[in-house]
């Protein structure tokens, strides 16, 4: 019977729920991805190895080593080695092996070091995959507490091909990582961008075949694994797809690895380090590594240590130290492939209009014709922050469509959300509508669709001459209505809010005075 994917969920959910009297939820996927991602490639590696056995039934007149031979050309694709190999200690190092040590001391010291040996031994698919292991120390996570989580997790069914689709696995791990977000603040959702936001930026770069993707600040690998995702639904090869990814943090790009392993994604490569300071993808001269898409959503406003003015990509100047946003915009535009490369990336409304520094690095952009559209979001769609944000899509300088050059594609879907229990959600008809705005054909009078913003959508094409003349300013209700309007709101808000509160304060009075009257003295004391 196949596996659903409700069951998995809850299984591995109940798994995670054993660390509650041990950690905050926002360090769970600390533990639980690398536990998860260890009995998966465990059930793997015996499913593989009981059909080679099956298909060899008796492995008449093989050597051990012509049987491992053959296992590992034609049925194993990884290797689960032995720890403490040559002593009494000796055993595979795989899940169910150190699930039968479980009430033995040192469970910590025996998981650490059969995920140690599985990235030893696989260096060219598992390097540094598991992160820091700093939770198998007993002083983090006490045995007692590690043995009821891998009990828990042993409880959900074998998790490989032959028992679960890969989109089942996928799905498992993307629902994790959005109940940790969900539940757990700012920690774990620096990593985790919603899902309807990274497909909404999928959908308008729009992945090919063959072609390369960049995210700069990868955190769990999520836009990587959509692009794959959405080229596969609109009938391309996702898996042709060569993914790059660098994350600052190790346990978050060991979180990213395992996941695009679980989602049958191999042809990636993500790096650990500072994007900012040092980018590790490079050319062989030393330059920096140019992609086809390169989709990211950076740390808003992060204070950084500026580069020298030198710096290859300080176009238009560096961005001051007190918000690398713009920094980040720079190395995404010197990493755009110069034929066809495009770029995507969330970012606070305060881009479009912080002077000074950033000032001058947007006016130069803008003036390179670099930036192609700029799509305003509802408030309150992540997890970390509740401020409005925006999507800035950049082409390589000279690859606009003819109808798009030499000015700024807006669209403000900032209405276009439902309310849910712990932020705003864009729904399937917002971004497919959202989308549609991005493709539309320009008008000769510079609108598209909807100027006026009925049906909580609006989109205009403005022309860079109009940009300029607004001093560089990319403040959306600067050329559309339905955002200048919100704005001229305020006013009779406030008058709202005064007018209730003078009609409040008359009708305490009036209570007041009856209650005077009748003797009951104290309430306005």
């Amino acid at each position: 019977m196949a596996v659903t994917q409700q069951e998995i969920e809850n299984r591995l959910w109940d798994a995670a729920d054993e660390l509650r009297v041990a950690i905050p939820e926002a360090q769970y996927s600390s533990v639980v991805f690398p536990l998860m991602f260890w009995k998966y490639l465990s059930d793997t590696w015996e499913h593989r190895h009981q059909e080679f056995l099956d298909d060899n039934e008796g492995l008449d007149g093989l050597s051990a080593e012509e049987a491992h031979e053959i296992e590992y050309r034609d049925y194993q694709s990884f290797e689960i080695p032995f720890i403490y190999p040559g002593t009494v200690q000796q055993r595979r190092a795989s899940w169910p092996s150190i699930l039968a040590t479980i009430i033995q001391p040192g469970l910590g010291k025996r998981v650490r070091a059969s995920l140690q040996a599985i990235e030893t031994a696989n260096p060219d698919k598992f390097s540094r995959l598991f992160g820091s292991m700093t939770w198998t120390s007993e002083e983090v996570l006490s045995g007692e507490v590690l043995a009821a989580v891998m009990q828990a997790m042993d409880r959900t069914p074998k998790m490989h091909e032959g028992n679960m689709s890969h989109d089942v696995l996928g799905g498992a791990y993307e629902y994790l990582l959005k109940r940790f977000s969900d539940g757990s603040g700012t920690r774990a959702g620096q990593f985790f961008t919603p899902r309807e936001v990274v497909e909404l930026i999928v959908e308008v770069l729009a992945p090919k075949s063959y072609e390369s993707v960049y995210d700069p600040t990868c955190g769990s690998g999520g836009m990587l694994i959509a692009s794959a995702n959405l080229l596969k639904a609109h009938g391309g090869r996702g898996y042709t797809l060569r993914l790059y990814g660098q994350e600052a943090v190790a346990d978050t790009a060991g979180v990213a690895r395992m996941n695009l392993f679980m989602h049958n994604l191999t042809q990636f490569q993500v790096e650990v380090g500072d994007t900012l300071k040092d980018p590790r993808f490079k050319k062989p001269d030393g330059s920096i590594a140019q992609f086809d898409v390169i989709v990211a959503n950076p740390p808003y406003s992060l204070k950084w240590k500026p580069w020298s003015p030198k710096d290859p990509r300080a176009i238009g100047g560096v961005a001051p130290q007190s918000s690398a946003d713009w920094a980040f915009v720079q190395h995404m535009i010197a990493s755009m492939d110069p034929k066809k490369g495009r770029a995507g990336v969330v970012l606070p409304n305060g881009v479009l209009f912080r002077s000074g520094q950033e000032g001058s690095i947007r006016q130069r952009v803008l003036d390179d014709d670099l930036l192609e559209a700029v799509i305003g979001l509802p408030a309150n769609l992540f997890y970390n922050t509740t401020i409005p944000t925006c999507i800035l899509v950049f082409r390589a300088r000279g690859t606009k469509s003819g109808e798009r050059k030499n000015g700024v594609l807006f669209i403000d879907a900032s209405k276009r959300f439902i309310k849910a229990k712990n932020r705003n959600v864009l729904t399937d008809a917002d971004i497919f509508d959202t989308v549609a705005a991005y493709h539309v054909s320009i008008d000769a009078d510079g609108t598209t669709i909807d100027p006026d913003g009925e049906g909580g959508l609006a989109a205009r094409f403005v022309s860079l001459t109009e940009i300029a003349a607004n001093g560089y300013d990319l403040n959306i209700s600067r050329y559309i209505k339905q955002a200048a309007a919100d704005k001229a709101d305020l006013p009779t808000l406030i008058e709202a809010y005064n007018l209730a509160r003078a009609k409040r304060q008359k009708t305490e009075q009036h209570m007041l005075a009856v209650l005077a009257d009748a003797g009951i003295k104290g309430f306005d004391e």
